[in-house]
């Protein structure tokens, strides 16, 4: 570890926009955060070319995720964990609709954003459009997700924000109920997997029961995260903790960037898995979308 970053401090930054809000600490931004990412090049690019396959973005329109302790984590979708993912499977011919809950636009984690990466980069400006005026899940739901959809893929980001109503969505328990009813792949990583508990709702036991995932250790936001500032407080609750009692194997229990698949779906634990799980997806879809023509 460098002096300089060792000197950093490690108290939560005030969020100005909001009260009792805070921003990772500088410390904690100086070891999660970098101006690159690991990407090193796509393997399927224009692979695929027919044009109708698409993958459906489920975005979280939260900023804030409240803590036990009162304070509000400033947050959203974390740009690598969005944005790398999407660039494997845009190159690899895939076109990527984004929806939210309620149709608001989708927040993403700035500062996180590695400003210096191409990949990632060109990929959140292409897609910007589609993140300031996403469609509504329900109505994407209701209206393009029958037997007949032209939706391969199912993709959740990570990001705290994820946390945040996705879970307790009734519009996304029907589009995971879809996805595993039609065959289609679902791909998320990092919190991004909280999202698979509203496979639950209304059920006995969750859809996902007897599934292996990767997702971000419990062990670091009940840890790390809270020592070195990233949080302001310990969450309300865990994702791989409840994940696991809804009967899923949680495979991990530290982050690596491991990625893991389960018949179609594919997970990855944190921001490292971020583009070996772009590559992984890329790859599974063109497979899927050259069998299904």
């Amino acid at each position: 570890m460098s002096q300089a970053a060792n000197e950093l401090s490690k108290t939560p930054t005030p969020d100005p926009a909001e009260d009792n809000a805070y921003f990772p600490s500088p410390y904690s931004l100086s070891q999660y955060t970098s101006a690159k990412t690991d990407f090193d090049g796509v393997q399927h690019k224009g692979a695929y070319s027919q044009g109708r396959w698409k993958v459906l973005v489920i975005a979280t329109e939260e900023r804030y995720v409240l803590l036990e302790n009162g304070k509000m984590f400033s947050t959203g979708n974390h740009p690598v964990e969005m944005l790398l993912p999407l660039h494997h499977m845009m190159e690899a011919g895939f076109e990527v609709e984004v929806a939210t809950l309620e149709g608001y636009p989708a927040k993403l984690e700035l500062w996180a954003m590695p400003r210096e990466d191409e990949a990632v980069m060109g990929t959140y400006e292409a897609l910007k459009p589609k993140l300031k005026q996403p469609k509504k899940l329900s109505k994407v739901v209701a209206k393009e997700l029958g037997e007949d959809s032209d939706h391969i893929a199912v993709f959740i980001p990570g990001g705290h924000g994820a946390v945040v109503g996705l879970p307790a969505s009734e519009a996304v328990g029907r589009t995971l109920e879809w996805a595993l009813s039609n065959d289609k792949f679902i791909i998320t990583l990092c919190h991004g997997p909280a999202a698979l508990l509203a496979a639950s709702l209304g059920r006995d036991e969750s859809l996902f029961k007897g599934y292996s995932v990767c997702v971000f250790p419990d062990a670091l936001d009940e840890g790390a995260n809270l020592e070195i500032g990233y949080l302001p407080g310990r969450l309300p609750w865990l994702v791989a903790d409840l994940l696991s009692k809804q009967g899923l194997n949680v495979i991990n229990d530290d982050m690596t960037g491991k990625t893991h698949r389960d018949r179609k779906l594919l997970t990855g634990d944190s921001p490292l898995a971020s583009h070996k799980l772009g590559l992984l997806a890329a790859g599974a879809l063109v497979e899927a979308a050259g069998t299904a023509g």
